[in-house]
């Protein structure tokens, strides 16, 4: 493989973003522009010791790339985005989840670059139409927030543009089911939940988790796909360096696991993890999302295996095991 691929990362300071950006790293990649909103201090954390050549800012970054001063780009990984599922301004996620997101494309298209981006579980909404990657089934998705609409807005365009030939001559939009792993200090709210179940245990010895608010769901058993980071990093550099064989259609990739895990499973391996009994309670979902929680996600894989990805994903006892002991017991970034 070409190690000295001139690689363009947005996102680059976030949590998926800067893992990534170690993981091309620790592959040998260090010929690496980084993109995102870098005045956030909490995030500096997660790029500060990483190997790049050019760090841009967010608002900046389309000038920068007209510019005679722009590096030549071999590779676009796209992870820049509002990732707030709270966030209810629609404008916001409009202008940085699906504007943003078209540049990009459009950039990649006229330089003729590969594009992989960042796309989103939250398109699925509730689940009522199922959890397949088919390109057919996107007009027909209803996701339950401002922000799984606006990545599912973009997957639609995405779509039509290839469809007319307009589209980079390789591009994959994945939709991330729910990632944990190292890098999301800075997440507050939205870090996953053993981030948080985590921090629970240390201060209190137990963890709360949301009660079911439907009678098919006893508490804790709600289901989610939940995949560790370092899964989703190996991904996209298997997409990077195979996608000039031609194997590889371009399209939408569900990245999950294949496996519905509930959040019990999920939080037990952390108690295990600090040798603490196991301690769970359980809290009422907060309203202003009761109506758009999910209550099972699990992604059809066979698009990507037909691809020809062979690699096992990290089962969540694993993960979470190597989570805890390796980043959050030292409190060490990857």
């Amino acid at each position: 493989m070409n190690k000295e691929k001139s690689i363009l990362l947005t996102g680059a300071a976030g949590f998926i973003g800067s893992y990534l950006l170690g993981y091309l790293n620790n592959n040998g990649y260090r010929n690496i522009i980084i993109a995102d909103d870098f005045s956030e201090e909490d995030k500096w954390f997660n790029f500060d010791e990483k190997q790049f050549v050019e760090k841009v800012e967010r608002e900046e970054l389309f000038e920068w790339l007209a510019s005679p001063e722009a590096r030549p780009i071999d590779h676009v990984f796209h992870l820049g985005a509002r990732t707030d599922t709270t966030e209810f301004d629609y404008a916001v996620h409009q202008r940085l989840n699906v504007d943003y997101s078209k540049n990009i494309w459009t950039f990649c298209k006229n330089r003729q670059i590969p594009l992989v981006y960042a796309s989103s579980a939250a398109t699925y909404g509730g689940g009522e139409r199922g959890y397949s990657d088919d390109h057919s089934l996107v007009q027909d998705l209803v996701p339950l927030n401002p922000y799984g609409v606006s990545k599912n807005e973009f997957d639609k365009w995405a779509l039509e543009q290839s469809a007319i030939g307009s589209a980079p001559p390789f591009w994959a939009g994945l939709k991330f089911f729910n990632v944990y792993g190292p890098n999301e200090y800075h997440k507050a709210r939205m870090a996953s939940m053993v981030f948080h179940g985590y921090n629970q245990i240390k201060k209190t010895g137990s963890i709360k988790l949301f009660r079911s608010h439907r009678p098919d769901y006893r508490d804790g058993e709600q289901l989610r796909d939940f995949i560790y980071v370092e899964d989703v990093a190996r991904v996209c550099l298997w997409l990077m360096e195979n996608q000039e064989s031609g194997t590889i259609p371009s399209g939408l990739y569900n990245l999950g696991t294949g496996k519905a895990r509930s959040f019990v499973d999920l939080v037990t391996p952390i108690f295990r993890s600090l040798e603490k009994p196991v301690n769970i309670s359980f809290v009422d979902t907060p309203a202003d999302i009761r109506d758009k929680y999910q209550y099972f996600t699990e992604a059809d894989m066979g698009k990507l295996r037909k691809a020809g990805y062979t690699e096992e994903f990290i089962p969540v006892e694993q993960g979470v095991e190597e989570y805890v002991k390796n980043f959050l017991e030292p409190k060490k970034y990857y």
